[in-house]
């Protein structure tokens, strides 16, 4: 049996008595239409049973109104909560999301053309690498990209990041404030500007009373690396007494390998993370976490999509916002409090 034939936008116009661009008109946000045609239309609309074609209008407002998000670590509970709030946020704006998964974080440019070819309107790369190639060919598309919690130098890409340096420092400032002396830092993922900041802001406040790091070692921001490694850190004489991990995953590893050795945390070693993702405020882990404020990266990531890319000749923004250290029972022992950074 033959499927009813679909209402098209001409059928809207005639019941109406409106031209059918007065039709297109009123299903495009921030158009200009008089307050009577636009209840005439939509009047119509509703009696015949007429919906707008999304695809229809991409032709010939050149606009498709989806946003590509790019993660290579939904694993990870901080990037899975980025995608959530990201999508809420865009359809927020009427706007849809592409996610395109990529297995590779260091290399994009295998996804470009499937990318590309659904005509997003704009970019969102979180937790992976953005190289030249892919930044070059959105910009020559008019396509604003927004690097999320990693940076580039690129000229042509916005960035929205937490002000890692600062975070790193803050966690120095806690520990030697209840009284750490032997500290060492789990790095993730060694190449990437997230990771080196917070060693980089870690290193130079405890530089500030004299003292440097005692051992480190890499976890590549996963869990099961960082079983490994922190074995390697907690075999060493004399005993760390502090370790900072560059995010909650290999901090919860770190909390797993001591308790398994008989390591008292935190009388015998704190452990602090980053990100502060769900599990690091479970009873289970009550784990001290620097919180970037996902809400406030993806506002700001979100409307500089909406904004468009930067004229010719002007500079992408480069936004780093500020975080807060979360206080819990891996450091402190007692009630959960907030430092400001």
């Amino acid at each position: 049996m033959a499927g009813k034939t679909p209402v098209r936008a001409i059928d809207v116009a005639r019941t109406s008595g409106v031209s059918r661009a007065t039709v297109s008109r009123a299903f495009t946000e921030g158009s200009s239409i008089s307050e009577a045609k636009l209840r005439r239309v939509l009047e119509a609309a509703d009696a015949l049973g007429y919906r707008p074609n999304a695809i229809a209008r991409t032709l010939t407002s050149r606009k498709s109104g989806i946003v590509g998000i790019v993660i290579a670590d939904l694993v990870n509970p901080f990037y899975a909560k980025v995608l959530e709030t990201t999508c809420l946020k865009l359809q927020e704006r009427k706007l849809a999301s592409l996610l395109l998964s990529g297995a590779d974080a260091h290399n994009l440019d295998t996804l470009l053309p499937q990318l590309l070819s659904y005509q997003v309107d704009g970019v969102i790369v979180a937790a992976a690498t953005l190289s030249s190639r892919l930044a070059d060919r959105c910009a020559e598309r008019g396509l604003p990209v927004v690097q999320l919690n990693r940076y580039s130098e690129l000229d042509h890409v916005n960035v929205v990041c937490c002000d890692n340096i600062r975070g790193g420092r803050m966690v120095a400032e806690h520990l030697l404030g209840i009284g750490r002396q032997r500290m060492a830092f789990l790095a993730g993922i060694e190449n990437t500007s997230s990771s080196r900041d917070r060693e980089i802001g870690f290193r130079s406040g405890l530089a500030q009373v004299g003292l440097d790091l005692k051992a480190r070692d890499v976890g590549n921001y996963v869990y099961r690396d960082a079983l490994d490694a922190t074995q390697r850190l907690l075999s060493r004489k004399p005993r760390l007494d502090a370790l900072f991990c560059a995010n909650d995953a290999m901090a919860i590893a770190a909390v797993d390998v001591a308790r398994s050795l008989k390591i008292k945390v935190p009388e015998e070693l704190a452990i602090v993370g980053f990100d502060n993702t769900p599990p690091a405020s479970s009873q289970a882990y009550s784990l001290t976490s620097v919180d970037q404020n996902i809400d406030q990266m993806v506002d700001q990531a979100v409307a500089m999509i909406v904004a468009g890319s930067p004229p010719t000749g002007q500079r992408a923004q480069k936004i780093f916002l500020a975080s807060r250290l979360e206080v819990r029972n891996s450091t402190s022992g007692g009630a959960t409090k907030v430092v400001r950074g």
